[in-house]
């Protein structure tokens, strides 16, 4: 079976391509998501919005529409710990922290921030590290204000064409930036990056702008030609076609990253890196697929 989540009771007036804006207008994300667990059946979203050991949010306040992902560390199972709860945790807490309004939407730093050291502080022991991307409208100003710490990231496409991207972030090869906590007798020897090494960015959007967030299960897999392929099949913003562009998008980036013979972006990169590698890179996949609308709620 596959699970598709949708966000937002919207009647969305947006025409794909870009509409004028109109001053006044309160803007709105119109969002759905899908994924795939590397080690799960395809589809499924075990408890707490995780794709495997991927993690993802979306929530709504008055001021702002927030949605993130995050990749969970898949090495700490080797020594008995579960990836996905660490990233998934790290969601819902940012989740949260929107929904009690205790963010400022133009500061998505500030909820990956404030999130990672109510971690850090948490009475339960919790071990993991993740990487990070939280993407905040704000409804009023119309701007998309932005947080990337690692390799998930976010494209938005205008017209067919990507206009705004995350830059991604890697210490070397294959080893990017992210959040830790580690066992007293392993902090130092774990690598950990401080929420505030996240990279930012603040710009205006448009009606009818289409917003992809993701894991880097999805960048590795599929360059950006397929993707805008994928989006042109998006004719409206009404959120049964953005939940079947999103799972059509996730569903041929699984298929690609259990090709042999594909030369993968992931694979490409790592040819770059003077390493003799092909094929497709699985991992765990998670795809949020958003519409900036007209705030009808």
């Amino acid at each position: 079976m596959l699970s598709v989540l949708s966000y937002g009771r919207l009647v969305a007036r947006a025409v794909i391509g870009g509409l004028s804006q109109t001053d006044g207008r309160d803007y709105s994300l119109v969002t759905a998501s899908c994924g795939f667990g590397k080690d799960f059946r395809r589809g499924i979203l075990k408890k707490g919005m995780c794709y495997g050991d991927d993690a993802c949010f979306v929530a709504r306040h008055r001021s702002a529409d927030v949605l993130g992902v995050a990749d969970g560390v898949g090495g700490w199972r080797d020594y008995g710990v579960d990836p996905s709860q660490f990233s998934g945790t790290l969601m819902k807490t940012c989740e949260r922290l929107v929904k009690e309004g205790r963010f400022v939407p133009s500061n998505p730093v500030g909820v990956l921030t404030t999130s990672y050291y109510e971690l850090l502080q948490n009475k339960v022991p919790l071990l993991g590290s993740s990487t990070a991307c939280i993407v905040v409208l704000d409804r009023q100003s119309h701007q998309l204000h932005t947080a990337n710490l690692g390799d998930s990231g976010f494209l938005v496409v205008r017209g067919g064409e990507v206009v705004h991207r995350s830059d991604e972030q890697q210490h070397y090869f294959n080893t990017p930036f992210q959040l830790s906590i580690a066992p007293p007798e392993a902090e130092g020897a774990v690598l950990s990056d401080s929420p505030e090494s996240a990279d930012s960015s603040s710009f205006d959007v448009q009606l009818g702008d289409i917003i992809l967030t993701a894991t880097d299960g999805l960048f590795d897999n599929m360059p950006d030609y397929m993707i805008l392929q994928e989006l042109k099949k998006l004719k409206n913003s009404n959120y049964e076609s953005i939940q079947q562009t999103a799972r059509s998008i996730a569903e041929q980036a699984h298929v690609l990253a259990y090709d042999p013979n594909y030369m993968s972006p992931f694979a490409q990169f790592a040819c770059d890196n003077g390493l003799n590698v092909r094929g497709g890179k699985p991992d765990d996949i998670t795809v949020l697929l958003s519409i900036v609308a007209e705030y009808t709620d």
